[in-house]
């Protein structure tokens, strides 16, 4: 016997997020273009309606342009309704963001991490999200959760399989995060959580077919399709940083032999000049900055062994666009020109038809507020429905 009671309530649940997704994307928007845009009936968008702004999440602003009659109010989705904290966790160092539920940044700040021991990285996590609570400004709901990306492989539970940068097999940290700082805790791969913050406020805003590739301290793929993040049968899709592009190169910490990250990415910097005093991608920058040639033309062959990686994908997954993210796209200068010069040579022509190569909008934060909003996103509710414009 089907379940009225239970259809109907997540009928309501999707509908709800409906009208809550509209409004969040196009506001300020009248209930009478609601409805519009969503198909749903006038009455059912005045109840839903009313039960979000009893629920804090919408505001109701001043009247808008009326087409005959009285002016109609315009519905607002309530942005510092609460706050999400979101960390991303790199080879060197952790960042952590305060963020409003629009993803608009409140505070930040950062740490090295010189042991990656899942005891010592967790406290320093620890610390850095206890010290963002701190700053959260009053609200209705205060903390709504905390995101976290991680350079590995995350199962639905937010147990962290394998992270072989860091050294970790088997790590349950949403569980090991929730029990220190008392809110819900969302887990995921740092390219998925990138390429979730720059189809929601970055350079993939009007994508439906994105690859985001996130090149730091190792490489990663975020894969939307049809706007929806894909995450492939068991949930570990992306790991295209261990994607083979020299049969007998060199071995990788995966078990693998010729990763394309250890020919694109920051561990290629230990051939570097070891008269340089960092490191550091940021600090590589500067260098070329200053006409620093040996580091130019390192950057130069990390552009090309992207672009023969992104070459791979493209010809695989024919995104419309192909957004770059990660430590590395601060080195645009320097990478750009390579990576479309090698993508243009041997990408199929149909491929690379109308397929652009974008830099991410959101810098080397995208991992960041990708995973703040991921923590948001639980908050409103799993149920993620947009609807598109006429």
């Amino acid at each position: 016997m089907t379940n009225i009671t239970g259809d109907q309530a997540l009928v309501k649940k999707i509908n709800m997020s409906i009208v809550l997704n509209t409004i969040i994307r196009y506001s300020p928007l009248s209930r009478v273009k609601v409805s519009e845009l969503t198909g749903l009936n006038k009455a059912t968008v005045s109840n839903l309606v009313l039960e979000l702004c009893e629920k804090h999440l919408l505001l109701e602003s001043g009247p808008g342009e009326s087409s005959g009659g009285r002016k109609p109010r315009m519905l607002l989705f309530n942005g510092k309704a609460g706050y999400a904290v979101g960390v991303e966790i790199r080879l060197k160092q952790m960042v952590a963001i305060l963020t409003d539920l629009e993803g608009r940044i409140i505070a930040e700040n950062e740490c090295l991490l010189e042991h990656h021991d899942v005891s010592s990285v967790l406290n320093r996590m620890v610390q850095l999200i206890k010290g963002l609570m701190q700053l959260v400004p009053p609200s209705h709901y205060g903390i709504v959760g905390v995101g976290v990306g991680v350079p590995g492989m995350v199962d639905s539970d937010g147990t962290v399989l394998f992270a072989p940068n860091l050294g970790w097999e088997m790590v349950p940290l949403r569980q090991l995060l929730e029990d220190e700082v008392g809110v819900p805790v969302t887990i995921d791969n740092e390219a998925n959580a990138g390429a979730q913050g720059e189809l929601r406020f970055g350079a993939g805003r009007d994508a439906q077919h994105l690859l985001y590739i996130s090149a730091g301290s190792g490489i990663g793929s975020g894969i939307i399709i049809n706007g929806e993040l894909y995450k492939g049968a068991r949930g570990y899709a992306g790991e295209t940083g261990h994607m083979t592009i020299e049969a007998d190169g060199k071995a990788c910490s995966c078990g693998n032999r010729g990763c394309w990250e250890l020919y694109a990415s920051e561990k290629t910097y230990n051939s570097l000049d070891a008269s340089l005093p960092s490191r550091r991608t940021l600090d590589l920058v500067k260098y070329a900055e200053q006409g620093h040639d040996n580091t130019i033309a390192h950057f130069e062959n990390i552009g090309r062994y992207l672009g023969v990686g992104i070459t791979n994908l493209v010809n695989g997954f024919n995104p419309q666009s192909v957004v770059i993210g990660g430590p590395l796209s601060d080195a645009r200068e320097w990478i750009q020109d390579t990576i479309e010069q090698v993508v243009s040579k041997r990408t199929l022509p149909y491929h690379r038809e109308r397929m652009e190569i974008r830099f991410a909008e959101l810098g080397s934060r995208s991992t960041v507020i990708g995973a703040a909003y991921s923590a948001i996103s639980h908050f409103l509710g799993p149920v993620r429905v947009s609807m598109p414009v006429n």
